[in-house]
């Protein structure tokens, strides 16, 4: 079973911290042996040294029949076994051991034949200094890591949080959010070296600028174009209702009536694209708006049936009274059902329940792209009639009125728009549109 982590622990920070904290410890542990093997050496050493010269004396006083020194004694109790077996062997050693409760640096040598002359040097001075070394290298490794560890901080954290800030206004962009920046105020320096987080900075801001431009040039064409549009449009629908009756009278008509609803979509996507609708918020019955849509759709000629027919159902399930805006909302719902009429088959459904309003059909469902990514604009599939404007304007004005609009296909058959509208109105709203 393999143990989840915290999201927290796979962040940079982190990382770097573990990091900074693994490479201390092992350039503390590194530098207090080198310290400690090198001092104890010297420590040991200098007893030695001392504990020999000694021994040396008292070998000669031994030899001469003088009084040895102090601290020298022929086979002393406390000399250890090793020590003077090797003495007694006819060689010279030394050896720290406890003797008394203390540390002592023992020297031997041979006596006569079956004898040790041996000499005792208090060690414990020197034993007293290499622990508090120890300590010492101890304390100031725990102090350099703590010490290392916060500066390692400060300076991840601050990389962090740019890198943060950059990731922040890329979920910006991608919401649709296009005047967002980094702005990076160490890219602005033109004398200061620029890191890499600067260069992704920049990198970002460029994108988005070029981005915004391209789509901005893109929305001012088809804006211009629907506009200029529109007035010969006019005289051609006025010529059309001029021509005598006949077959292709209507269909003159027809598509002139068609071009004109293609003009009035891309004027009303550019208005959306612009991100400065405004609402005229007023409470409203869900359930008697969604007769009204279905009415309204009927009496255009959107639909071949009547709701008396069961071609179009509207199911209140719980009804509910919401702050909305009604025009829009019932441009929305008109998209909605139109989309379901044209690319579905009956039986088509409108159900109220609270704040979700969902349009039912029973033909093949929306196309994979569409629940994947949503409406795209002039994308059809599968030979269908009409530009893809329909829904790609219901999502638009959706999202002006901060509802969520999403599209998936029934486990039976057919397709399902699910609109939920938000419990609050939303912000910026109570204006009409245009109202400054």
């Amino acid at each position: 079973m393999r143990l989840a982590l915290p999201s927290w622990a796979g962040t940079l920070a982190v990382k770097a911290a573990v990091f900074i904290t693994v490479m201390c410890c092992a350039l503390a542990a590194l530098l207090g042996v080198l310290v400690h093997v090198s001092v104890t050496n010297q420590t040991v050493g200098q007893a030695r040294d001392l504990a020999l010269s000694r021994l040396k004396e008292a070998t000669t006083a031994f030899e001469a029949g003088d009084t040895l020194g102090w601290g020298a004694s022929v086979d002393p109790p406390g000399l250890p076994t090793a020590l003077r077996t090797l003495a007694v062997a006819g060689e010279r050693g030394t050896v720290v051991a406890d003797y008394r409760g203390r540390p002592t640096m023992w020297a031997a040598g041979p006596a006569d034949g079956e004898r040790a002359l041996a000499v005792a040097v208090d060690y414990s001075q020197s034993a007293h200094t290499i622990e508090a070394l120890d300590t010492a290298i101890l304390w100031s490794s725990v102090l350099a890591i703590g010490a290392t560890l916060l500066v390692g901080a400060v300076a991840v954290t601050r990389v962090t949080r740019r890198l943060h800030t950059t990731a922040q206004v890329a979920r910006r962009i991608t919401a649709g959010d296009l005047d967002a920046r980094v702005d990076d105020p160490r890219a602005k320096e033109p004398g200061r070296p620029q890191d890499e987080v600067g260069a992704v900075a920049v990198a970002l801001d460029s994108m988005a600028s070029s981005l915004q431009g391209k789509l901005l040039s893109e929305q001012r064409f088809t804006a211009d174009v629907a506009h200029e549009l529109r007035t010969p449009l006019t005289g051609l629908h006025a010529a059309a209702e001029l021509l005598p009756p006949g077959r292709p009278t209507e269909l003159v008509r027809d598509r002139v009536a068609a071009l004109r609803t293609l003009t009035e979509d891309l004027l009303e996507i550019s208005r959306l694209d612009t991100g400065h609708e405004r609402l005229d918020l007023d409470a409203e019955e869900l359930g008697a708006l969604a007769v009204r849509v279905v009415r309204a759709s009927e009496a255009s000629g959107t639909f071949g049936a009547s709701v008396a027919d069961a071609e179009v159902t509207v199911a209140i399930v719980r009804d509910m009274r919401v702050e909305t805006d009604r025009r829009r909302l019932e441009r929305v719902l008109g998209n909605l059902l139109a989309n379901a009429q044209r690319h579905g088959r009956a039986p088509v459904t409108l159900t109220v329940d609270g704040p979700v309003v969902s349009v039912r059909d029973h033909g093949d469902g929306y196309p994979q792209y569409l629940v994947t990514h949503g409406p795209q604009r002039f994308r059809t599939e599968g030979g269908a009639k009409g530009h893809g404007l329909g829904l790609t304007i219901a999502a638009g004005q959706a999202e002006v009125l901060g509802a969520r609009l999403t599209f998936a296909n029934a486990p039976d058959g057919g397709a399902v728009a699910t609109l939920t509208l938000p419990q609050t109105p939303p912000a910026g709203g109570g204006l009409p549109d245009g109202a400054a």
